[in-house]
């Protein structure tokens, strides 16, 4: 039980780690192109580099057209619609401190609703830890945020549109892995082949019709897009796949919450920016909220 648990806890470590890695590395590609066509290429890679791994090894077996049809939609809502949405809402001049506080309603979501679709309902000190959580998140946020003129009205609500399909890719994978029929089971490179392979059909025609595909590659470019690829769609999501057949759906979510304070911390390392005392007390917050939601037994008596 206890190695289970050292376990748990270094995979939610690398997948915050990787995760958030994520945004430094779009604050490096979107320079050089648009969102869709930045989108498209790591994916159209990602799905190319999976198909030959799972030709090599082979692993490419013929599934169902169900659990294809399910892995492929939960890929659409996690990896396109999600980052679709985050990175329109910067693009469009949003404030990058605005964009992190809704992205971080997603735990709270997922609690509202994992009772409802899992049948996993967040006790109340894992709700306590979820509302320390948010909390943390607007402390460290908040002091960032400057409302900009130039951000269009319908920019602000972009970013909601990550946080819905964030949250039901969550529980639709959930859904599956608690079920008690016997689905086929995928293994992650499978898993990532089809949600990659449906996410880049769907990202084609913006990328084609809105941003001609234009892109300026450069080795600055490709090296990013190559951690993008590897780092992150790949290890990253892989990892919360893994998380999420192993813990329930509030439990994962929560871990969304710690996003904000590292990437800070990532901004500084890579950019100089300098985290501020609400950035450090945001992140204590934000961990003892996690730890509530992570550990409810260990609540104070």
């Amino acid at each position: 039980m206890q190695n289970l648990i050292y376990s748990n806890f270094s995979l939610a470590a690398l997948f915050v780690l990787l995760w958030n890695s994520g945004f430094i590395g779009a604050e490096y590609g979107l320079p050089y192109t648009g969102t869709f066509t930045l989108l498209f290429w790591r994916y159209g890679a990602l799905t190319l580099v999976l198909f030959a791994y799972l030709l090599l090894t082979k692993q490419l077996a013929r599934q169902p057209l169900k659990t294809i049809l399910h892995t492929s939609l939960v890929g659409v809502l996690a990896h396109g619609v999600w980052l679709s949405c985050a990175l329109l809402a910067l693009e469009q001049n949003v404030p990058a401190g605005i964009v992190a506080l809704v992205v971080a309603l997603q735990p709270l979501a997922t609690g509202a609703f994992s009772g409802l679709v899992v049948g996993e309902q967040a006790s109340r000190w894992q709700w306590l830890g979820l509302i320390t959580g948010f909390l943390g998140v607007a402390i460290a946020v908040g002091t960032r945020i400057q409302v900009n003129d130039e951000a269009s009205f319908f920019g602000y609500f972009i970013p909601f549109g990550s946080v819905i399909a964030i949250t039901i890719a969550s529980l639709l994978q959930r859904r599956r892995e608690t079920s008690s029929q016997n689905y086929p089971r995928l293994s992650v490179a499978e898993t990532l082949f089809y949600q990659s392979f449906a996410t880049v059909l769907i990202l084609t025609l913006p990328a084609v019709s809105i941003e001609k595909l234009e892109i300026q590659w450069n080795l600055a470019l490709i090296a990013t897009l190559s951690w993008l690829i590897l780092g992150v769609s790949l290890a990253s999501y892989g990892l919360m796949w893994k998380l999420l057949s192993r813990l329930d759906a509030t439990r994962v979510a929560s871990l969304f919450y710690l996003g904000p304070p590292v990437t800070m911390a990532m901004a500084w390392v890579a950019f100089g920016d300098t985290p501020q005392l609400a950035d450090i007390i945001g992140l204590l917050v934000v961990t003892a909220g996690v730890m509530f939601v992570q550990f409810p037994q260990l609540r104070p008596r």
